[in-house]
Parts: C-alpha cells; structure tokens; sequence
C-alpha cells in the first residue's frame, strides 16, 4: 500500500459516499476552471485544503509538501507567458534592452501568468482532495456506477498499480546502489543514476509480467472484481457540496460583471 493509499484509508472521510466527494471535487474544479479568476481559484485552494485537513485529518505539512510539487513546472510556464519581447518600451512595466529589442513584464502577461498560476493550484487542491480522502477502490466503484466503459476503468486500476511498481522498482535500487556508497561523491552519483535509468523499465516491465502472470494464474479475465461498499445517500446529502459550488459560480458571475475579470 502506497503512502497515499494510507492516508486515503484513514481519512476521517473515508466513509463518506465516494459519489458526494466527487462530485464535490469535480464541480469545484469546473467552476475554478471556468471563471478564470484568482479569487475563485484561492477560494478553491482554501477550501479543498481545508477539507482536506481539518475534515480529512490528513497532515498539514503533507498538504503543503504535495501542492509544492507541481510549482517547479508552473514557474516555468508562468514565466514563459509573463515575459514578452517588442520593439515597444511602453508597453512594459519594466524591462531590459536586448538584441535591438526590449524583453520584459507586460501587465496583461502578468494577469494571465497570475490566472494561471492560481487556477492550476486550485485545480490540482481539487485533486489532491480526492486522493487523500477517497481510496481508488472507491474511485473505481463510482465509475462504474456512473456506466463509465470497462476498458476504461480497468485501465485506470491497472495503470495505478503499474505506476508505484515503477516506483517501488526505483526505490530498491537506489537502496541497493547507496548500501554500495554509489551515492558518496558526484562522480559516483552521476554513474549511478545512469546505471538505475537504464535498467529502470527493464526491472518494471519484468514485475509487470510477473504481476499479470499472477493475475491470470487466479482466473482474470479483463475485470478486476473487488467487494465494494454498499454506500446509502439521500439526495438531501448532495445539497451541501452543491450549494458551497453554487455560491462560488455567483461569486464569480459578480466578478465577471464588475471587476472586469482582472480578479
């Protein structure tokens, strides 16, 4: 069981209905995609970190260790849209001359680096709400229910799986390399790392064999069956999540119609 899956299966949200996280999750995440707002998208992030903790337990520092994650790939994104170039000084907040040519912050790059970089937070916060409170088990069984095609669900199970064998794969190697000081100096480092990348996905693809050998050595067909909980909602238990949503979509139909979209 992955770290993930542990805190998925504690989570003091763990026996409520899959169906309500979900659908709480995805329609804060389409409102936060749809308004393209940073207000909406921080409301987003607040309340699915919220959830996430104080609702969930789930700890604080891993919450903010995991939102840290894809920052790295955002700051390269926002600074590509951030930063312009044009014969235009005037058009800069501020710049540099370069190559016959000014490179600098315009406002309108910074607005929409800001929308970026607020929207995909908040969308990723919807996310990791999902992940940390809701097992995949049950994730699976509520596709199912919604008529999502088999091949489709099967996949996701599998594909899931795949991902930390890859990962576990990895973590035994390195361990094996760094009990062999394969890790002391830089030279070291550099020869190791290229020993563990190409015989990564040689050692993965021989585990994945292996765990599909096993799988139909146990009678599988193409359907994983597993035991699914039998959740019991009332409709009257979806008005909370919808309502929290609906009052985010005002929010920001107020935005678009007097702010003009710059929040």
């Amino acid at each position: 069981m992955t770290n993930m899956d542990k805190y998925a299966y504690s989570s003091k949200l763990k026996q409520t209905a899959p169906m309500k996280k979900l659908i709480f999750a995805m329609l804060a995440l389409a409102v936060c995609l749809w308004a393209n707002s940073v207000l909406i998208s921080v409301l987003v992030l607040f309340m699915m970190g919220w959830c996430t903790v104080c609702k969930g337990g789930a700890p604080v520092a891993l919450f903010i260790k995991l939102m840290l994650l894809p920052i790295s790939f955002l700051i390269i994104g926002v600074l590509t849209i951030a930063i312009n170039a044009s014969g235009n000084k005037d058009i800069f907040l501020f710049s540099i001359a370069a190559f016959g040519t000014h490179i600098g912050v315009t406002k309108l790059g910074m607005h929409q680096a800001a929308h970026l970089f607020f929207k995909s937070m908040g969308a990723v916060s919807c996310l990791y709400f999902l992940s940390l409170s809701t097992p995949l088990v049950d994730l699976l069984a509520v596709l199912r229910r919604l008529k999502v095609p088999k091949l489709i669900v099967e996949l996701m199970g599998l594909i899931y799986r795949f991902i930390f064998v890859l990962l576990e794969a990895a973590e035994t190697m390195h361990t094996a390399q760094s009990s062999r000081l394969g890790y002391a100096d830089l030279t070291s480092t550099y020869r190791s790392l290229a020993a563990l990348v190409s015989t990564l996905f040689i050692r993965a693809y021989q585990r994945s064999n292996e765990l599909y050998t096993a799988l139909e050595a146990r009678g599988y067909d193409g359907e994983l069956s597993v035991l699914e909980e039998p959740w019991e909602t009332h409709w009257t238990e979806y008005i909370p999540p919808v309502t929290v949503n609906l009052a985010l979509f005002g929010i920001a139909l107020f935005l678009k119609r007097y702010a003009g979209g710059v929040l």
